[in-house]
Protein backbone atom coordinates (compact mmCIF):
# COMPACT_ATOMS: atom_id res chain seq x y z
CA UNK A 1 0.00 0.00 0.00
CA UNK A 2 0.83 3.85 -0.55
CA UNK A 3 1.73 5.94 1.88
CA UNK A 4 -0.96 7.83 0.97
CA UNK A 5 -3.15 5.09 1.02
CA UNK A 6 -2.78 4.32 4.44
CA UNK A 7 -3.08 8.00 5.64
CA UNK A 8 -6.60 7.76 3.80
CA UNK A 9 -7.23 4.74 5.63
CA UNK A 10 -6.15 6.07 9.12
CA UNK A 11 -8.05 9.23 8.79
CA UNK A 12 -11.56 7.06 7.59
CA UNK A 13 -10.71 4.76 10.90
CA UNK A 14 -10.83 7.52 13.29
CA UNK A 15 -13.31 9.57 11.25
CA UNK A 16 -15.99 6.52 11.74
CA UNK A 17 -14.93 5.89 15.73
CA UNK A 18 -15.92 9.61 15.68
CA UNK A 19 -18.99 9.08 14.46
CA UNK A 20 -20.16 6.00 16.52
CA UNK A 21 -18.71 7.48 19.48
CA UNK A 22 -21.55 10.79 18.60
CA UNK A 23 -24.44 7.98 17.46
CA UNK A 24 -23.77 5.83 20.53
CA UNK A 25 -22.63 8.21 23.09
CA UNK A 26 -23.62 11.35 21.88
CA UNK A 27 -19.76 12.26 22.57
CA UNK A 28 -17.74 13.91 19.53
CA UNK A 29 -13.97 13.06 20.06
CA UNK A 30 -12.52 15.53 17.66
CA UNK A 31 -14.49 18.43 19.38
CA UNK A 32 -13.32 17.30 22.55
CA UNK A 33 -9.60 17.41 21.85
CA UNK A 34 -9.67 20.28 20.06
CA UNK A 35 -12.33 22.63 20.54
CA UNK A 36 -15.90 22.57 19.02
CA UNK A 37 -15.32 24.16 15.30
CA UNK A 38 -11.76 25.29 16.35
CA UNK A 39 -9.68 26.15 13.31
CA UNK A 40 -7.95 22.23 14.45
CA UNK A 41 -11.05 20.61 14.38
CA UNK A 42 -12.28 21.74 11.32
CA UNK A 43 -8.61 20.37 9.73
CA UNK A 44 -9.57 17.18 11.32
CA UNK A 45 -12.50 16.84 9.51
CA UNK A 46 -11.44 18.39 6.59
CA UNK A 47 -8.81 15.43 6.08
CA UNK A 48 -11.11 12.94 7.20
CA UNK A 49 -13.77 14.22 4.55
CA UNK A 50 -10.64 14.05 1.73
CA UNK A 51 -9.58 11.02 3.12
CA UNK A 52 -13.29 9.71 2.57
CA UNK A 53 -13.41 10.02 -1.03
CA UNK A 54 -9.93 8.49 -1.83
CA UNK A 55 -11.36 5.92 -0.58
CA UNK A 56 -13.44 5.56 -3.61
CA UNK A 57 -10.50 5.43 -5.08
CA UNK A 58 -8.61 2.31 -3.48
CA UNK A 59 -11.91 0.79 -3.53
CA UNK A 60 -12.12 0.96 -7.64
CA UNK A 61 -8.74 -0.43 -7.38
CA UNK A 62 -9.55 -3.23 -5.41
CA UNK A 63 -12.46 -4.05 -7.85
CA UNK A 64 -10.23 -4.05 -10.54
CA UNK A 65 -8.43 -6.74 -9.76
Amino acid sequence: MKTLDIIALVLVIVGAANWGLIGIFNFDLVATLFGAMSLVSRIVYILVGIAGLWSIRMIARVSED
